[in-house]
């Protein structure tokens, strides 16, 4: 038997903890098991079975020792295989536009003025989707509309799709899934009404820039109008028709005024209302300032207000969990028929990934493959003890950092057990109630 290669040992208040990234458990040794062990990986891991039999049947139960034949890199390779190659699941992202009623100063998006999806792209989007229902090992489909501002064009070219999609998946045994990424001011009845009748199960992530008077020195129309309250109106009329609402709050120094004051505007949800409504919390990438110990704290604070609070990425599986890009059966089409696979990176036609053709069959380029095998090709990565969590976090980094050693937590083991805490605390809740 040998340690396995995804173990770590850090301290909580004083006390040692054990993690696997592999089998995701931790262990809580007295400081004299935790000797023990440390003693033993240096020497030979296989003297803990005869000095403490209950402490090496720990181990092995919950993966800390495995057999010398064990290959573990190869274990996360077949698990990152297959989540990237699931072939029952497919996501699309359709952008309607690329232009935008706002003009926030951090938008990394680029905002093409008069660019909108034709009826031919429309029809050509619809026969994708039609022939990706037809695929009989399709279970399940999303579709996400992203831009720019995906409602400016709602009428021409949201509400067609959405409608075709509804009565197209209706009729078979595909379980369909839709989610907005909208400044959510031009939502109205009508669209919230509509949205709510598709058939699909629907969520909206709606961005809030601080409180009121904040907000609105950052997120105004062309004409300069306010829009926090119209915003926070509309998230609520979103709950109350049964919508998902996913609260982003983009943080920088600027915004941390008062900051807290937000769930005030959402006190008077029922808790029917608030099953549906997360808020999650992100520094704007331009902000230098580390700002999580922040974010932390306001994270906590909107839980103890009984509001449920979604950690985009600490502590999330980027294994299990891989990013959309990662995935096989997805894609993203822009409004003028290219090809994408990352929302986060600009639309340039020189960097399509492919184009979609008449017959709504997707005609991908050497980019892509590149992406699918970009996975793996970091040295550092391949002796992390977090590997089977991070894997480098997507393959947009992967590729940008190709011919490079990289390491998302900049080689810091300190930002590394930062990134497993959060895990940590989820077992400690969940050993003490089922305990």
């Amino acid at each position: 038997m040998k340690a396995s290669m995804f173990n770590s040992f850090f301290s909580n208040t004083g006390t040692p903890v054990g993690y696997n990234s592999f089998t995701n458990e931790f262990i809580f040794p007295t400081d004299a098991l935790y000797k023990l062990y440390m003693s033993a990986a240096a020497n030979d891991i296989n003297a803990i079975a005869a000095e403490n039999p209950d402490f090496w049947q720990t181990l092995v139960g919950k993966g800390f020792v495995v057999a010398n034949e064990t290959d573990e890199l190869q274990q996360v390779k077949d698990r990152v295989h297959f989540v990237d190659y699931n072939t029952d699941r497919y996501r699309l992202f359709i952008i309607p536009t690329l232009n935008c009623n706002f003009s926030c100063w951090y938008c990394y998006e680029m905002h093409i003025k008069g660019s909108k999806m034709n009826e031919a792209t429309v029809e050509k989007v619809k026969k994708h989707i039609s022939n990706v229902s037809n695929d009989e090992k399709i279970k399940y489909f999303s579709l996400s509309w992203f831009g720019g501002e995906p409602l400016l064009y709602y009428k021409r070219v949201v509400a067609p799709i959405m409608e075709f999609t509804g009565s197209l998946l209706a009729g078979k045994n595909i379980k369909f899934q839709c989610d907005f990424t909208t400044n959510g001011f031009l939502l109205n009845d009508k669209i919230i009404r509509e949205l709510a009748g598709t058939g699909a199960k629907t969520s909206l992530q709606i961005t809030l820039d601080g409180v009121r008077n904040r907000h609105n020195q950052v997120r105004f129309t062309a004409n300069k109008s306010e829009t926090y309250d119209i915003i926070v109106g509309n998230i609520k009329k979103c709950l109350k028709a049964g919508l998902k609402v996913l609260c982003r709050i983009n943080i920088s120094k600027d915004t941390l005024i008062d900051i807290e004051k937000i769930k005030n505007e959402f006190d008077d949800l029922s808790l029917k209302e608030r099953e549906h409504f997360n808020f999650t919390l992100h520094r704007v990438w331009q902000e230098k300032e580390n700002l999580d110990e922040t974010i932390s704290k306001l994270n906590n604070l909107f839980r103890i207000h009984n509001f449920a609070v979604n950690n985009m990425i600490d502590g999330k599986d980027m294994v299990k969990n891989s990013c959309y890009a990662d995935r096989l059966n997805q894609a993203i089409i822009n409004y003028n028929g290219d090809v994408f696979k990352c929302t986060s990176r600009n639309y340039e036609s020189e960097n399509r990934e492919g184009i979609l053709l008449s017959d709504g069959t997707i005609e991908w380029n050497e980019k892509r493959q590149a992406r699918m095998n970009s996975k793996f090709k970091n040295p550092p990565c391949l002796t992390c003890n977090i590997l089977p969590i991070c894997n480098g976090l997507c393959s947009q980094r992967a590729l940008e950092n190709a011919g490079t050693d990289y390491c998302f937590f900049k080689f810091d083991e300190n930002k590394k057990i930062d990134f497993v805490r959060p895990r940590m605390y989820e077992a400690i809740a969940k050993s003490a109630v089922s305990g």
